[in-house]
This record gives structure tokens, C-alpha cells and sequence, in this order.
């Protein structure tokens, strides 16, 4: 009985430093275009929709960034319960935010030819974070 009771404790314990690594993210918006451009060597057309793409998500991210500062001006804060409610509203923005990354992000991944694809697995490797699965672009104009 000890020893179970032993056990569990040390499960408990061992299972908070237990974490799945992190999705690796391209930061699409966050990190400069340019940056972007330049690691992956995009050619003109992915060019194009990278900077259209990074831009749509500035502004998603500037309205849920506005809709997030309006409810810490605007929601009562008195209480435990209205900290709670409050809390819970703006994890429904915070997770907004993450949800729209992480889908321009796989977007831009999708529109990557193979070799660029490979290259993003690469550094999710040895940045040990979980890349985003996704089926790469083949172009008529990649060098295989």
C-alpha cells in the first residue's frame, strides 16, 4: 500500500515536467517577411502571398488585441468571480489569436515546394518543437 502510494506521488510529481513539445510555428506576421523570404528562398509568387498573408493576420491580430484591451478597461475586476469571468473571456481572444497563426502558418507551409518543406522540418528538429504536418506544393518551376 506504501509502495503504490509512493508511486503515485512520484507520478504526480514526474507529470508536471511532462509537456509535449511546442508546435513549431513560422511566426507568419510576427516575424519579418524578409526573414522569412530569405531562409526559404521563396520565388515571386510565394512572395507575394507570404506578405498578403502576414498582413491579414497584423490586422486580425490588431482587432483582437483591441477587443482584448477594451475588456480589461471595460469588465468589472471587483471580485474573485468577476476575475474568473474575465479570465475566461480573454482566454477565448488568447486562443483566437493562436488559432489564426496556427492556420496562416500551415497555409504557408502548404504553399512551400518540398525542398523549403524539408528545410522547416529541419529546423523544428533542432529547435525540438513539433512541426505542423501539412502536404508541400510541387512546383514546375522546383529544382528537384
Amino acid at each position: 500500500m506504501l509502495v503504490r502510494k509512493l508511486l503515485f506521488l512520484v507520478f504526480v510529481f514526474a507529470a508536471q515536467f511532462i509537456k509535449a513539445q511546442d508546435d513549431c510555428i513560422l511566426g507568419v506576421g510576427i516575424t519579418p517577411d524578409s526573414t522569412l523570404i530569405e531562409i526559404f528562398q521563396l520565388n515571386e509568387q510565394q512572395t507575394e502571398k507570404i506578405r498578403n498573408w502576414s498582413a491579414e493576420l497584423r490586422y486580425r491580430n490588431e482587432l483582437l488585441t483591441n477587443q482584448a484591451e477594451n475588456l480589461l478597461k471595460r469588465h468589472p475586476q471587483n471580485s474573485v468571480g468577476e476575475l474568473s469571468v474575465l479570465a475566461e473571456k480573454y482566454k477565448v481572444i488568447s486562443d483566437s489569436i493562436t488559432i489564426i497563426q496556427r492556420m496562416v502558418d500551415k497555409r504557408t507551409l502548404k504553399m512551400l515546394n518540398k525542398k523549403q518543406y524539408e528545410l522547416y522540418l529541419n529546423l523544428c528538429q533542432q529547435a525540438f518543437r513539433q512541426p505542423y504536418r501539412v502536404i508541400p506544393t510541387n512546383y514546375r518551376d522546383s529544382i528537384p
